[in-house]
């Protein structure tokens, strides 16, 4: 071999198509974002390919005249998934839904497909024959606006994960059957490029983006090489025919959407339907969404005959029960812009072994650790050789700081065996020196507890006070932990 050809060949690197991280030699899986099979020869140095300019069909245009009326939302007819979303469906907006297998996400969006169709907003708890009646009218003819509806739309879901049979078997049971929801069984990406040359529908439902695989494309379907272009065709499609397109995403076993990174930056939107599988509540986040709000929640309710949004689910996280239980603490936890009732529960037994238990269930487990060493420290509680067992109802996880406050009282309740008062709400954050910190939303939380009827309140003390309350509410600020325990059982101080 030549010094000449030895040269060339060490110039050569390899490149990540995913992240663009070089190295000297191929490997498998890329140093850099993980992932697998994208690591290609780069050759040598980047030339550019493009060098004239194409004859421009839309010349530019002064951003004051762009008609921005071609964007507006509109409804899908399901206000949990329009609140979402920022206010409904933009024409020519691609919205990706990930979620954990069975969750719901087939079940929700085939939902979504019908009510859109029909045109009108039809509720789960209404009678069948009304059901019926607006589905075979409405579909037809549109919507009468003085009845509060839209016009009918022609949506095309495809689905290639079931048979047709079995997605007509979930829309019957569901009530989701409408004259304008086209349905077809592909796998082929050509395939479902020519059912929406046929119907030209104003919404496209693909489940799900990991089945379909192009035939000019190798590699198998759900590898990073055809979600790519599966992904890109169907993009360039909705943005083409300004048809709206939402995506159901697959998720790996650490809870990301399977595929390429890319697939995310694409989409406008992005949607993360969950909900623990022994519950019936599901929630549905916007983890990116180019059109509205990314911190607004949808809550759900998946029932045996379909799913329906959820108004107001402050009462599904709390249990029901004849007389006050020592261990359990109400709060107010804000999902997105929403506040909705919680309620944390503690149990202390003694501990048989000389390692005591500590188990969560809904709270995170570090952070409870935590806690439970500020009570026994700046307290005076000896919890530290109890058996901890700590819950929420409903399947709701806690995550932000503002429940830590409930969970000590919860956890003082139950080592003192003296249930709190029955109407109290507590919230704040709590620090390791046991002080309590202020959280966001004080006011709207506060708010949430007067519309429940609940009439006393404990939040976190501020130099300019919670200002004016509603009628009935009585709030009492505390500035540390050994301040809301004196307050609550001042029989121990």
């Amino acid at each position: 071999m030549s010094p000449a050809r030895k040269t060339s060949r060490n110039t050569n690197t390899y490149r990540c198509r995913e992240c663009g991280w070089t190295t000297a030699k191929w490997v498998g899986r890329c140093g850099e974002c993980q992932q697998w099979g994208t690591i290609e020869e780069a050759g040598g140095p980047t030339v550019a390919r493009t060098s004239a300019a194409r004859t421009v069909e839309t010349p530019a245009r002064p951003i004051a005249d762009v008609d921005a009326s071609l964007a507006q939302f509109s409804s899908t007819g399901i206000q949990e998934f329009d609140r979402v979303l920022g206010g409904g469906l933009v024409p020519g907006a691609v919205i990706l839904m990930a979620g954990e297998p069975g969750v719901g996400k087939s079940t929700l969006l085939l939902d979504v497909a019908s009510t859109f169709a029909r045109g009108t907003s039809v509720s789960k708890g209404a009678d069948a024959s009304e059901s019926g009646a607006a589905s075979s009218g409405s579909a037809s003819s549109g919507a009468d606006p003085s009845e509060g509806g839209h016009r009918a739309h022609d949506v095309l879901y495809v689905t290639g994960e079931e048979s047709a049979a079995q997605v007509k078997l979930r829309a019957d049971r569901i009530g989701a059957v409408a004259d304008t929801l086209f349905l077809a069984s592909e796998t082929d990406l050509g395939a479902a490029l020519a059912h929406m040359d046929k119907v030209s529908p104003s919404l496209l439902v693909v489940d799900s983006v990991q089945t379909l695989a192009s035939a000019e494309v190798e590699g198998a379907a759900g590898g990073v090489t055809q979600v790519r272009e599966v992904a890109a065709s169907i993009i360039a499609e909705a943005k083409k025919r300004n048809m709206t397109t939402l995506l159901v995403g697959h998720v790996t076993k650490e809870g990301t959407i399977a595929g390429p990174r890319l697939l995310e930056h694409l989409v406008d939107v992005v949607c993360q339907f969950e909900g623990d599988k022994n519950s019936r509540i599901r929630m549905l986040r916007a983890v990116k969404n180019r059109f509205g709000p990314t911190d607004e929640v949808g809550c759900f309710d998946l029932l045996e005959d379909g799913i329906e949004g959820v108004s107001d689910p402050s009462g599904l996280f709390v249990s029901r029960t004849a007389h006050p239980v020592a261990g359990t603490c109400l709060t107010i936890t804000m999902e997105g812009r929403r506040p909705l009732l919680a309620e944390v529960q503690a149990l202390l037994d003694e501990s048989a072994t000389a390692q005591p238990r500590r188990a969560t269930a809904g709270l995170d487990s570090a952070r409870t650790a935590m806690l439970l060493a500020v009570l026994q420290r700046r307290a005076g509680f000896n919890v530290g050789k109890l058996d901890c067992y700590l819950s929420t109802v409903g399947g709701v996880r806690l995550n932000e700081p503002a429940a830590d406050l409930a969970t000590v009282m919860a956890l003082a309740s139950a080592a003192e065996d003296k249930p709190l008062p029955r109407r109290l709400v507590v919230f704040g954050e709590v620090g390791l020196a046991g002080e309590v910190r202020a959280v966001p939303g004080i006011r709207q939380r506060i708010n949430e507890v007067a519309r429940l009827g609940f009439t006393h309140v404990m939040v976190p003390a501020s130099p300019a006070g919670v200002g004016e309350v509603p009628e009935g509410v009585h709030v009492k600020e505390v500035a540390s932990v050994v301040d809301a325990v004196d307050t609550l059982f001042p029989s121990r101080s």
